[in-house]
């Protein structure tokens, strides 16, 4: 097998078990949010503590080994654009409120047999890639342009040369504060499985970063050191199905097929498969109006609530806790309009 086989292996396996977490420890991050904000329940908000502090643990300290290469991830290799990050994180997020899931959590959704997240898959997917290489293309590059960065850009660098820690210290010590900050919370406390499937989540990053390193280091380059991302890669994945004979697969398109796959298996293991469909046209209308937003936002903020949110975070780069924090504000706000209502000053 070539290395883009072996990659895409590597993506498939770290997929499944993104959606058997998903659909078997309830990690989303939209049900996340909408449970703190409405329903006074922070129990599956606390989860994405244990996973990001897993994620930023495991990572960190792979890369401390050698065994990741995180200058090389995009993540770390271009220059960091805050607003980038703002307005595409800002955009997304609100999409995700319209489209009543990420593109992680529609993927899951249709591992579970609802045909509505299919169309919300596919014309998110078609919306990144025309905001990556289509049409909106030079209007992106324009904008949010791109370049290689110029030294460490990382959360660990900043702050080590201010507080005079060591960098491994430093990011040790975020990880540790985000693991804390989950598992404090009792009711998480009393939910062993929860914490098992979080904890899961944060180890599928880490391997896909560590398998990516590996197959880029053995391929002299040919393999691109990334981790899950549920954007680009899902019209990456569009495009593979239509042209795979000419075309091998590779780590993104391997994690979105893994996700639907785990997402499967774990709806059979619950006994929740059912197929599904849109009765009201006017939630299809609002669902797929959110997917064309998030597939742009997503792809301006060079990844989604998985891709920015636990990958990007996991690296430690700016660009992640910065995104993940545009993201819930744009679904907040999202998510406001449609439950409690909205009345303008």
């Amino acid at each position: 097998m070539g290395y883009e086989t072996l990659a895409a292996l590597a993506g498939l396996l770290g997929g499944i078990a993104l959606g058997l977490a998903a659909r078997l420890g309830n990690f989303c991050t939209l049900g996340a949010l909408e449970h703190a904000l409405f329903g006074r329940d922070r129990t599956r908000l606390r989860m994405w503590g244990v996973t990001l502090g897993v994620a930023v643990l495991s990572v960190q300290g792979l890369a401390g080994l050698g065994l990741i290469d995180l200058p090389a991830s995009f993540h770390r290799a271009i220059a960091w654009n805050p607003l980038a990050s703002v307005l595409g994180g800002l955009t997304f997020g609100y999409g995700m409120a319209l489209a009543g899931n990420c593109g992680f959590g529609a993927l899951v959704r249709v591992g579970g047999g609802d045909a509505r997240s299919l169309v919300v898959v596919a014309v998110m997917g078609v919306a990144g890639f025309a905001t990556l290489a289509g049409p909106l293309a030079p209007l992106r590059a324009a904008l949010f342009p791109q370049s290689p960065s110029e030294g460490p850009q990382d959360i660990a660098s900043v702050l080590a040369s201010v507080s005079g820690l060591p960098a491994g210290a430093v990011a040790l010590g975020i990880g540790l504060a985000l693991l804390a900050w989950g598992l404090t919370h009792a009711p998480l406390r009393a939910a062993p499985a929860q914490i098992a499937w979080a904890a899961v989540a944060g180890l599928a990053v880490a391997w896909g970063f560590a398998a990516t390193s590996w197959l880029a280091w053995a391929s002299l380059g040919g393999v691109a050191v990334e981790g899950p991302s549920f954007t680009a890669p899902v019209g990456r994945t569009i495009l593979w199905l239509m042209t795979s004979t000419g075309a091998d697969a590779s780590f993104s398109v391997g994690s979105v097929l893994g996700v639907v796959i785990g997402a499967l298996a774990g709806s059979l293991r619950r006994g929740g498969f059912r197929w599904e469909a849109c009765e009201d046209p006017r939630e299809l209308g609002r669902q797929v109006g959110g997917a064309a937003l998030m597939g742009v936002g997503g792809v301006v903020a060079m990844g989604c609530a998985i891709g920015q949110g636990l990958s990007g975070f996991a690296t430690l780069a700016w660009s992640g806790p910065v995104t993940l924090a545009a993201i819930c504000a744009g679904a907040a706000l999202g998510l406001h309009r449609m439950i409690a209502g909205y009345q303008p000053d």
